[in-house]
């Protein structure tokens, strides 16, 4: 069965199963499950299609009714974390179908046993789908599930430990809110206290979840500044590299990584790391983990290095490591840490890796490998310790630039444009020195980057059909295309002195009325780096003669006038959010309790002190000190919880509606099911009808099939008549005009051949006296070789007197001093001439610009020429024509042999 088959069938089953829960319609749907789960899925959610939606919808709420059985949760939950394979999916399954709030509403219905495996299946498929996703606190089971993972940490239940450790890593990470209710609890001392207990597991695993809470909890707090001081930091760093390079799997370098980059977010583990001593050997055994297969490996380790890029103290001792790996100094550490791959290398290979789903990693190493080559350059040495690497790299990067395929589809042409940008990057980064612009300039060719650029324009052009209006996002294909298209031509500015005609390309592309959208993106972007390229480009082609300044004027004009629009749409948008929703009945009751037990403590502490009158007034402030502190607690807990009900109740009228179209949806399907099931039945019997009336009639069909051809054939045979008619037709009435008009050109002819002879006799006359002319040369020739070979003989003669003049050349030699005065003259008027040669440059660049516009003008005039030849041709056949009608008519008195 194919897969659309087996969705409505499991769309059905969930129908059926949940308007009357009987163990037949349980082991129906139970079946369907199973059948859905051995197909391929991978994508289904992404795909947005209505069928998938209903069923994950159904299969949700089905998980999330207590009254399902728990076999039945299990394998909804199992068919779920298999539609969340990719990124995308999770994250539609986390906002769109709230499966984590979901999830968290089943083990707080079981929390009672926790070692059940339907918990444990549940907490790891949370683990899955919470990871680098925010998940409010104010979501619904957060609270409880936060209270859930607390209570099994702290009673250290090995059965669930690791999954409630992983849950609640993601939960802290990056999420202020869940870290500001876990703080705000009263037994929060004593689970830091256990995580700490923690530390000293045997499991890696375990070690990395804790590293990572506490990260979260405790890194801005004094007991942050305790576990991560200058004495343990080290001892941290040391643990947590082990374990990115020796975990026990892709799930705990996954952690381990993240961790990693969580601490480099804080200036002060950021300087630590920059002085720890064993910082070169560990990220030589970091690089070792790319030479692996793995993609979802190789993304983290570059993940990793770029965070470590964002360190301006880390960024050199990175480059030592990619780039210098040869020195001594690493030498050396290689033969005491163990031999280490090349890094370079290693890097340079994931750029082209054929693995699947290396793309994203190709992506991340250009990006890692600009950042290094920009630092590398920058310093004093840095161009020659790279010049080697980059004469590796530059092949590879060229080949990564390939032509834009349209028909592949929106994500392929974003996936290729991302690429072109950051291969562009770097080119751009080799071209700021001499020695590796050199490099650059010897490999790239004006023929590569001109196909490049008319691939972007031809894909920019093709993406709308009103010339790409402005994007409403930096990830619109347009924008990713201008950036590219806009990366290479400030790379052809920067080569266009130093490739053979890459300046030509240059302001013939500037000319361009397609450069004018990109451009105009650029000018008018957010972005720093885009507007400052956009306006070097508009610098470079204001003063060309063809530059289409007006139509980029309109068009920075309409991008300027559709942003102002989407933003008085938003800021409508934001005043509708805006709008405080009405106070239910359930907020005034939660205020007037709150305020009636504020009274009531207000009451306590004034019966209080007139109890203790007789103490001291000492003990009477500090105890009015310490109620005021509860007293201004119980207040911002009052308007807190206010402001939460308030969120709630505006959740429940939405969920309230959203109820009732649901309700609404599901009734309109089934009554639409009802009367498909009736049209059904009528089709059935009517196909027994057609059936009966089909045999008989299908022997009328091959009849009628005979005769059909027959006439089909006769009426083809007529139609080729009359269209040969018509051509006839048309061609008779050509001709008589065509001869109409011969007869007039004849009449011109006949007196031009009059003429015509006139002149051949006079060029007859001329050509005799040529050749009489050319007879006195050839005697005026003859005289010449006798005086040349009289004038060889005077040579020999000279060469005789030459002994002698080596005489006078010693005297010359006297001379020499008078020379070095007229040497010096010499060298002011080779000053002055290097001026004239400034100016001559210039005046070059200025006809280079000219030959661009008359390269234009050329190519217009040749299909100018391409027209006027076919006119003389079309003139031609005309007058051969003529002198094949006329020849019957005027044998004896015309002869038109021109």
């Amino acid at each position: 069965m194919d897969l659309t088959t087996c969705l409505k069938s499991l769309l059905l089953a969930t129908h059926q199963y949940r308007d009357s829960r009987t163990a037949q319609h349980a082991a129906q749907l139970q079946k369907q499950l199973q059948e859905v789960s051995g197909l391929k899925c991978d994508h289904l959610l992404s795909s947005a299609q209505v069928l998938p939606s209903e069923c994950v919808s159904g299969l949700v709420e089905l998980a999330g009714n207590p009254n399902t059985s728990p076999d039945l949760k299990s394998s909804i939950i199992s068919l779920l974390a298999g539609l969340a394979s990719d990124d995308t999916s999770r994250e539609i399954l986390h906002s769109s179908y709230n499966l984590t709030s979901t999830l968290a509403s089943v083990i707080h219905c079981h929390s009672s046993t926790p070692g059940e495996p339907l918990v444990l299946q549940c907490l790891q498929v949370l683990q899955k789908l919470t990871y680098n996703t925010r998940t409010f606190q104010s979501t619904n089971y957060i609270n409880e599930l936060i209270s859930f993972l607390m209570t099994n940490i702290q009673a250290q239940n090995e059965a669930v430990v690791m999954p409630c450790l992983g849950l609640m890593a993601n939960l802290c990470r990056d999420n202020p809110s869940v870290q500001n209710h876990i703080k705000s609890l009263d037994n929060v001392k004593q689970f830091y206290r256990t995580l700490i207990n923690f530390l000293a597991h045997s499991s890696l695993t375990v070690v990395v979840f804790t590293l990572s809470i506490l990260a979260s909890l405790t890194l801005s707090e004094k007991v942050g500044d305790k576990l991560f001081d200058s004495k343990n930091i080290h001892q941290t760093f040391q643990l947590v590299f082990n374990i990115v390079v020796n975990g026990d799997g892709t799930l705990t370098r996954k952690y381990s990584v993240d961790l990693l980059v969580d601490l480099l977010k804080s200036p002060k583990i950021a300087d630590y790391l920059t002085r720890y001593e064993h910082f070169s050997a560990c990220v030589s055994q970091v690089l070792g983990l790319l030479r692996s297969k793995d993609p979802d490996s190789a993304a983290k380790v570059l993940e990793l290095l770029l965070a470590m890029c964002s360190v301006s103290g880390l960024r050199s001792l990175l480059c030592d490591v990619v780039f210098r790996p040869a020195g001594p100094r690493l030498r050396a550490a290689g033969r005491r840490q163990g031999a280490g791959p090349d890094g370079g290398l290693v890097l340079v290979q994931w750029l082209g890796s054929p693995v699947e789903g290396a793309e994203p990693c190709s992506l991340r190493t250009l990006q890692l490998l600009g950042e290094l080559l920009e630092e590398s350059l920058e310093a004093e040495d840095g161009a020659e310790s790279v010049l080697g690497f980059a004469e590796m790299l530059l092949p590879v990067l060229l080949g990564l630039l390939k032509d834009l395929d349209p028909e592949k589809g929106e994500a392929h042409l974003r996936k290729l444009c991302h690429r072109i940008a950051h291969v562009t990057n770097l080119l751009l980064i080799l071209s700021s020195e001499d020695s590796t612009r050199s490099l650059v300039s010897s490999q790239v060719s004006a023929q590569l980057c001109l196909s490049q650029v008319e691939s972007l324009l031809s894909c920019c052009h093709s993406n709308s059909p009103v010339s790409c209006p402005p994007p409403g996002s930096d990830n619109d294909l347009s924008q990713l295309c201008a950036e590219a298209l806009l990366k290479t031509l400030e790379l052809m500015s920067k080569l266009r002195q130093q490739v053979k005609d890459m300046e030509t390309s240059f302001y013939r592309l500037l000319q361009d009325q397609r450069i004018v959208t990109p451009l105009s993106l650029a000018l008018t972007s957010h972005h720093r780096e885009r507007v400052q390229t956009g306006l070097a480009l508009l610098f470079e082609a204001t003063p060309l003669p063809d530059f289409p300044s007006l139509v980029l004027g309109e068009s920075i004009a309409a991008n300027n006038a559709y942003r102002q629009r989407e933003a008085e749409l938003s800021i409508k948008r934001v005043a509708v959010q805006d709008v405080p929703p009405l106070r239910t009945n359930a907020g005034f009751l939660d205020s007037s309790g709150s305020s009636r037990s504020v009274s009531g403590l207000v009451e306590k502490i004034q019966t209080g002190l007139e109890l203790q009158e007789q103490l001291k007034d000492s003990h009477v402030s500090e105890i009015i000190d310490v109620y005021e502190q509860k007293l201004a607690a119980f207040t911002s807990k009052e308007s807190r919880l206010q402001d939460l009900l308030e969120a709630k109740a505006l959740a429940l009228s939405q969920a309230d509606r959203l109820i009732a179209q649901y309700r609404l949806q599901r009734a309109q399907a089934e009554a639409e099911a009802r009367k498909l099931a009736s049209l059904l039945k009528d089709a059935e019997r009517r196909r027994e009808d057609l059936q009966a009336e089909l045999s008989s009639q299908v022997l009328e069909v091959e009849r009628s099939r005979t005769d059909m051809e027959e006439l089909l054939q006769h009426n083809a045979r007529l139609q080729r008549d009359s269209e040969e008619h018509q051509v006839l037709k048309g061609a008779y009435n050509a001709l008589l005009s065509r001869f109409n008009e011969s007869e007039r050109l004849l009449k011109e002819l006949q007196a031009a051949h009059a003429s015509l002879s006139k002149q051949t006799e006079t060029l007859r006359r001329n050509h005799e006296a040529l050749l009489q002319l050319q007879d006195r040369t050839a005697s005026a020739l003859e005289d010449r070789e006798q005086l040349i070979k009289s004038l060889q003989s005077d040579i020999q003669k000279k060469n005789g007197d030459i002994s002698g003049l080596s005489v006078e050349l010693r005297s010359k030699e006297e001379q020499l001093e008078e020379k070095q005065q007229e040497k010096k003259e010499l060298e002011e008027t080779v000053d002055v001439l290097r001026k004239e040669l400034n100016k001559t440059e210039q005046a070059r660049k200025d006809a280079s610009i000219k030959a661009s516009s008359l390269e234009l003008q050329r190519s217009q005039l040749e299909v100018r020429l391409k027209q006027k030849e076919e006119e003389l041709n079309k003139h031609s056949a005309m007058i051969a024509m003529i002198h094949s009608l006329s020849s019957g008519k005027m044998k004896s008195d015309v002869n038109l042999s021109l």
